[in-house]
Parts: structure tokens; C-alpha cells; sequence
């Protein structure tokens, strides 16, 4: 589920062409002595510039998604190649007063400038434009799954098999040899890359392009690296415990030649192409319980809800905790239902496409999961109204890039038995001792997920620093993979490999340090929250429906937007500024005494 927010036209993935002129220009601003009257002065045209354009960018990716057609992409293209090319603009502009003394809205927002851009090019015309056709090239490749001869896959069939719990681990294999032929053509267009985007980094003023990455967390790049890593110990033991179990159940129905019990486990039996996330094995590993759970899906189809009734149940979540209801223009612009007559992209997303106009595009499915994503769709939409209408343009954005999704994910946390019962979807919470199915099915999502989510972004940081050569792309890349992750490739790899090039984010150059956080916070809210709300048991039994403190609390959050530092942020939500990922141990907590009796005369570890 990925909500497409668009906090300034400076939220970039990859850097279009600028001409000679552009380079002239920038370089021209280096030669006068700025001063705080300048860098004011600036700001405050980069915000006119930005909001100019961004309802009718915004505007324009609408019709693209929901209109897929040579047509609109060729105008989405154009309207993008605009966009960065102003990004590229401010943020050269931007880096003349990294020295003038300024207040601290000012020195906020020139950093938000120069960090908008995620490869910045350096001050020269050719590789401006040679790093513009590196990345469009390898998003390309990715895009069309080939591998160098010429031969094809499709990702979604692919996927299907290594999801499915009656293929064959053979079948599995060959699948995941496949589509890992499609990222080799792509290592020397990579290492370029790296280093076009450093020469670009360093002359905005940092190490590396992943210093420039880490140097966006309100704390200097190595100590926020260090606190992902803080942050991971508190949960590892808990994923230690999973994985362990989940090996031992692989190993008894692969047997020892598959599955050896003192190894890490092969990445293409976890049911997901990445073995990023676990829940595509939920029937070969979870606990066994008498107890009845709800089924939602069939809930919501006895209960007769259409598309429009479950997007209306999830707003009324929201407006329970004191929030405005969406405006009338969400209900007449938004897509709920996949039309018949025309192609739309139907991934989940959530759109403030001016600062009174929010939207969500969604093809939804009469299901229990779709009902989920619509609450996490929804978040998005009241967390960009909330900063939308308080902050200034540059300040129109999650705390960091994690709290976006956080938001969304935990008010899905409350949508369990307790919330179906407010609501009236069912008339009788299920007893506790039926949970552990739920809770393993949870955890094999969000726990396997976690170092995952650390170790994408740490072997960026390698490649961007010179600690992983280019020689050893890909053994930094298993290294990273068989520590944190406790799996390994489940056939020889080498050097004439590229497997990060497998994951569309390395390609496709998306942080993804974002979906760590996320993944940490959302437990954190949750267990803030219910805190507040005066909440006593079970933590994953909890839901916020209903309760206007909580919701009052919630909001002076999300206003905030990224005004301040995300740890104010964090400490207006939880009482705290740091990040604490003990709430997942308190939410899973059953779980873990349930791992710890199956693993009791188990040999754990790897």
C-alpha cells in the first residue's frame, strides 16, 4: 500500500535533464556574498514557485492513474521532467547560503530545498543529463523484466508460485532464479550512478549520497544510523524467535536437504519474492486453536456493505475522534470501484491534490483486507488535511517519511473485534485464546518485515560510502541478508549477479529506511494512544474508536507536518523522543511466549 502524498513539488526520485543555461545560472549565485535578507527572500519565492504548480501537478498524476494511456503518460512525463527540473533549480540556489547564519525557520526550510532532491546531480550539463538517462534506463529495465538475452518475465506470475503453498520448492526456486536474471545489465549503469550522484552530494555539502539520505532525520547522519540500529535490538530477539520456529516447520515439510535446522533459511520458501514479508506461509507455520475467529470478509458480505458503505464505516472512524468529515469533493472525485471501460492503475493511494481537495484511488475488493486499507488510505488523507491547512508549503509533509505511513498503519491496528463490535459489524468479541492465529498472521507481516526494511537502505549507505566496493555488490548485499535476516540465496551467488537490482526500490531509488520506521512507530502510536485512552489489556486488542481525547491528541501531531523536528513530533504524540520499539514486543507478546514453548528444544540462531 503506497499513498502517493505530495508534501512540495521537491519530493523527487529521479533527476531530469537541465540545460547549459540551468548550470550557468547556478553557477552565477555562488559568486555574491549571501545574506540572511537573501536566504528570507529566497525561501519565500521557492514556496510562490512551489505552490504555483502543485495543484496542477497533482492534477495531472490524478489523470494518469486514473486514465492509463500513451497520452497521459506522455504528459505525466513532461509535467515530471518540469517538476524536477525546478527541484534541481531551488536546491543548487539553496546550498549558496549553507553558511549565512539565518533563524530557524529559514535554516529548516533550505534544508528541506536541498534535501529534496533524493540523486543530486553535480554542476555540470553532461552528467546532469547522463544521470537522468541512468535512471530512467534502470527504472526501465526493472519495468520490463529481461534479462540480457532478450527473454522476459512477469513478476506477478512469478510471484504466484513462490506464494503458493502447493508449488514445488523447485518451482519456487526456478522462479526466483528468474527474476533475478533481470538485474545484472543493471550493475554498470549503477555504479555510475553512485558515483555521478556523490560528486552531486558532495557539493551540496555532505560525504556521500547516503549521508545526504541520512542527513534528512533531524540528527547527524551517523547517529541516526546508529539508532536504527538501537532500535532493531529491542525487537531481534523477538524476530529471532520467529524465525526460528518458522525454520523448523519449513525443515518438516522440505526435509533436512531443503531445510537444514543449523542454517539460515533459503529466501525463495517464505512465500514473497523478497522474503520481505512472511504471511503467504501462514498455514505451514501457525498455531493451532479450537477458537472461532471472526471472519470479516464474510461479515461484510452478510451485512450487505458495497464499496461506498466500507470507505463511509472508515470515515466515521475518524470523525469518532473528533475529526471534520471529509469534504464533498473526496465522494464525487475519488475512485472506489475498477472501471470497466478504461485502464486505471489500482494500487491503493492517497491524494491531496490541493490544500481542500483529497481524494483516495482504490479499486476495492468487498474483503476484510481492502476494509484494513481503506481505514490506512484514510489516515493519509486526515494527516494531509490536518498540516495542509496550519503549515506553509515547505512545511506540508509527515514529520519524516516514516510518520506517513506509521499513521496509517496504526489506525488499522484498531481495526480488530473490539472496533467490529462498536461499529455493530459483529455482536460478540472472540475469546482471547483464539488470538495467536491472528497474532502469528500480524507478525509474519510487520516482525519478518523489520530487518528487511533496515538492511535495503544499509547496503545503499555501503555502496554510497565505498564500504561495499563495486566488486562486492552482491556479497554486501547476502552478508547484509544472512545477519539481519537470518536467510540466504538458495543457489550459489556471485559477482556476475546484481539481486538488489532485483527489489524495484534499488533501481527505482527509493529510500526505504521509511518503511523501517513505519513499521516501528505504528506500534508506538497504538500503545500511546491506548495509553491514553485509558485502555487496560491486551495492547492488540485495543482500538481509539470513539474516544475524542485520543483524537485531540492524534491531531495535534498530525498539524504539526514537518514544521519541527520529527522527535517533537514523536513526544506531542507518545510522551517521548525516541524512537521505542518495545511497543511491538508488548503487542506480540503472547505471541512470544507461544515461540519461546515450540522453540524450547530447538537450536536457535543461524
Amino acid at each position: 500500500m503506497k499513498s502517493i502524498f505530495k508534501p512540495a513539488l521537491l519530493s523527487l526520485l529521479v533527476l531530469s535533464a537541465c540545460s547549459a543555461d540551468d548550470k550557468t545560472d547556478a553557477t552565477q549565485t555562488d559568486q555574491f556574498s549571501a545574506t540572511k535578507q537573501d536566504a528570507i527572500a529566497f525561501v519565500k519565492e521557492a514556496e510562490e514557485v512551489i505552490t504555483k504548480d502543485y495543484e496542477y501537478i497533482n492534477q495531472t498524476a490524478w489523470v494518469q492513474a486514473n486514465f492509463v494511456t500513451s497520452d497521459t503518460n506522455a504528459l505525466m512525463a513532461r509535467a515530471s521532467e518540469q517538476m524536477t527540473k525546478t527541484g534541481v533549480e531551488l536546491a543548487l540556489k539553496a546550498k549558496q547560503f549553507n553558511d549565512v547564519e539565518v533563524d530557524f525557520d529559514t535554516r529548516r526550510k533550505l534544508e528541506i530545498i536541498k534535501m529534496g532532491l533524493v540523486l543530486p546531480a553535480p554542476e555540470s550539463a553532461d552528467k546532469v543529463k547522463e544521470l537522468a538517462e541512468i535512471t530512467s534506463n534502470l527504472d526501465a529495465t526493472y519495468a520490463k523484466g529481461c534479462d540480457e538475452y532478450g527473454e522476459c518475465f512477469n513478476l506477478g506470475e512469478l510471484s504466484t508460485i513462490i506464494a503458493d503453498p502447493e508449488a514445488t520448492h523447485e518451482e519456487k526456486r526456478s522462479a526466483w532464479i528468474k527474476w533475478r536474471t533481470v538485474s545484472p545489465q543493471m550493475r554498470k549503469s549503477y555504479q555510475r550512478m553512485v558515483e555521478i550522484a556523490n560528486e552531486g552530494s558532495k557539493e551540496l555539502g555532505f560525504a556521500d549520497t547516503g549521508a545526504l539520505w541520512r542527513s534528512k532525520y533531524d540528527m547527524p547522519a551517523d547517529a541516526f544510523a546508529e539508532d536504527m540500529d538501537r532500535v532493531w535490538n529491542q525487537v531481534k530477539p523477538l524476530y529471532e524467535s520467529l524465525q526460528c520456529h518458522v525454520r523448523a516447520r519449513l525443515n518438516s515439510k522440505y526435509g533436512d536437504e531443503v531445510v537444514a535446522l543449523d542454517q539460515p533459511i533459503p529466501a525463495h520458501l517464505l512465500g514473497n519474492m523478497w522474503a520481505q514479508g512472511w504471511s503467504n506461509i501462514f498455514e505451514d507455520v501457525a498455531p493451532v486453536t479450537d477458537v472461532q475467529s471472526t471472519d470479516l470478509t464474510k461479515v461484510l458480505a452478510d451485512k450487505g456493505l458495497k464499496e461506498i458503505d466500507m470507505v463511509k464505516t472508515a470515515e466515521n472512524f475518524f470523525t469518532s475522534l473528533g475529526f471534520e468529515p471529509l469534504p464533498e469533493t473526496f465522494w464525487e472525485r475519488s475512485l472506489f470501484v475498477e472501471p470497466t471501460d478504461h485502464t486505471v492503475q489500482c494500487h491503493a493511494s492517497a491524494w491531496d491534490v490541493s490544500t481542500t481537495d483529497y481524494r483516495i484511488k482504490m479499486c476495492i475488493k468487498k474483503n476484510a483486507e481492502d476494509f484494513v486499507v481503506i481505514h490506512h488510505e484514510l489516515g493519509h488523507n486526515f494527516y494531509q488535511r490536518a498540516y495542509n491547512l496550519k503549515q506553509p508549503m515547505l512545511y506540508r509533509g509527515s514529520a519524516n517519511d516514516g510518520f506517513h505511513e506509521a499513521i496509517g498503519d496504526t489506525i488499522a491496528l484498531s481495526i480488530n473485534d473490539t472496533y467490529l463490535k462498536e461499529i455493530g459489524l459483529i455482536d460478540q468479541v472472540s475469546d482471547e485464546s483464539g488470538d495467536l492465529p491472528y497474532l502469528m498472521r500480524t507478525a509474519l507481516d510487520k516482525v519478518a518485515f523489520l530487518p528487511f526494511g533496515l538492511l535495503v537502505d544499509k547496503w545503499r549507505w555501503g555502496v554510497f560510502s565505498g564500504e561495499i566496493p563495486a566488486d562486492q555488490y552482491n556479497k554486501g548485499w547476502w552478508d547484509l541478508r544472512t545477519k539481519y535476516q537470518g536467510i540466504q540465496a538458495p543457489v550459489a551467488r556471485n559477482e556476475n549477479d546484481f539481486d538488489p537490482g532485483a527489489k524495484y526500490h534499488v533501481p527505482g531509488n527509493t529510500p526505504y529506511s521509511r518503511y523501517f520506521l513505519a513499521h516501528i512507530l505504528q506500534f508506538q502510536f497504538h500503545r500511546a494512544l491506548c495509553d491514553a485512552a485509558g485502555y487496560e489489556g491486551p495492547l492488540h486488542r485495543c482500538s481509539i474508536y470513539g474516544n475524542k481525547e485520543v483524537g485531540a491528541k492524534l491531531n495535534a501531531m498530525l498539524e504539526m507536518g514537518m514544521s519541527k523536528p520529527w522527535q517533537e513530533a514523536l513526544q506531542t504524540m507518545t510522551g517521548s523522543d525516541q524512537l521505542d520499539a518495545t511497543a511491538i514486543l508488548d503487542y506480540f507478546a503472547p505471541l512470544k511466549v507461544w515461540l519461546d514453548e515450540q522453540n524450547k528444544n530447538r537450536s536457535c540462531g543461524w
